[in-house]
């Protein structure tokens, strides 16, 4: 079950995985929180990575079929984990944040610069516009489901009250339901980006056994565990002391750490001209985050006793409105271009700047 050195290494940011040891290393020596802060997150890419490769390696050995669900299951796995021990610590406006954050990564930062290397390298890139336009209507439901009771809370009680969770709990449910269904579909041999992920469709699969993969897949997620609880445990000093708004901590840097090596992918799809699968990496992560993380965070967060609501402030719903139409509008009429890829960059990068000056009292 062993996994050669050199194999892992062959990776340059398999190099990373030297700072998970070093974060350790700074909580024992009493670095000080900036050294575990940074170190942590360094540490915590290559490992997602390793979660992303197993899993690619177990779904090779299960067929098409039990590997998509893998992937629809463990797709995020490295930034639900991350969620949970926030929610553990009760820093829930970090976690909400990171929702935000995770789908316009996926659908600005990502989407954009794919669309930028892309149109630089080939000009316009076309892609199927139905499948677009699909995509496009399961984002926006979506999106709608989890803005609706942002909007309805307000009118049925304060945040915390009884009836604000239990509107969350129900619209929770209702969207894990329709993720199964997505699922389901897929199963039935159907092609639906819940099932999809950017390793899946082009990264090159380990030639690892079962057990490999296996051991591979536990040593790599209890190590972020373990970062986790290491990042998690200084972001309130860091996040202080910086001066910047929780919002942009979860907005920015713990979408980026979960899913470095897709968006790569994505990125690297893009750049050979294959626009269409660039954009499905894209969508089916976004998608996974709205329909099965979001949704699986509020009843996870009801048994450790800091209950978690889909209730997001107005910076982020203005974020989050903005985006879905956007992409959906550039993506629509089945091609893209550099300047479009540009454009999405640049809204990104604008609310990105205007999330770092937030007051941090949000």
């Amino acid at each position: 079950m062993a996994v050669k050195i050199g194999v892992l290494l062959k990776d340059p940011m398999k190099w990373l995985l030297i700072a998970a040891l070093l974060a350790i290393l700074a909580k024992i020596q009493g670095w000080g929180d900036y050294w575990v802060f940074g170190l942590s997150a360094l540490g915590l890419i290559p490992l997602a990575g390793l979660i992303g490769e197993a899993t690619e390696a177990l779904a090779s050995h299960t067929g098409p079929r039990i590997g998509g669900l893998l992937n629809a299951t463990l797709g995020n796995a490295a930034e639900l984990i991350i969620t949970l021990v926030a929610v553990r610590a009760g820093l829930l406006e970090l976690v909400k944040a990171s929702i935000t954050g995770s789908i316009l990564g996926n659908l600005l930062f990502v989407m954009g610069f794919s669309m930028l290397v892309g149109g630089l390298r080939h000009g316009v890139q076309k892609f199927d516009r139905r499948q677009a336009s699909n995509y496009a209507i399961l984002l926006l439901i979506s999106v709608v489901a989890l803005l609706i009771p942002s909007l309805f809370s307000h009118s049925i009680g304060p945040e915390n009250s009884p009836s604000v969770e239990a509107l969350s709990l129900g619209v929770a449910g209702i969207m894990i339901i329709l993720y199964a269904a997505g699922l389901i579909y897929s199963l039935r041999g159907a092609r639906n980006p819940v099932a999809i992920s950017g390793t899946q469709m082009e990264m090159v699969v380990p030639h690892w056994g079962v057990r490999t993969a296996v051991g591979v897949l536990a040593v790599a997620t209890f190590g972020v565990v373990i970062l986790s609880e290491l990042l998690v445990g200084v972001v309130e000093h860091v996040v202080a002391s910086l001066g910047v708004s929780e919002f942009f901590l979860g907005i920015i840097l713990i979408p980026v750490i979960g899913n470095v090596a897709e968006h790569l992918v994505a990125v690297n799809v893009a750049a050979q001209n294959r626009m269409e699968l660039s954009l499905e990496i894209a969508v089916s992560s976004s998608l996974q985050i709205a329909l099965f993380v979001a949704p699986l965070l509020v009843f996870v967060s009801l048994i450790m006793g800091n209950p978690l609501t889909l209730i997001f402030n107005p910076f982020e719903l203005i974020a989050l409105t903005a985006t879905i139409f956007m992409a959906a509008l550039v993506a629509m009429d089945g091609e893209s271009n550099w300047l479009e890829g540009a454009a999405l960059l640049a809204v990104y990068l604008i609310l990105g700047l205007a999330f770092f000056l937030l007051p941090t009292s949000g």
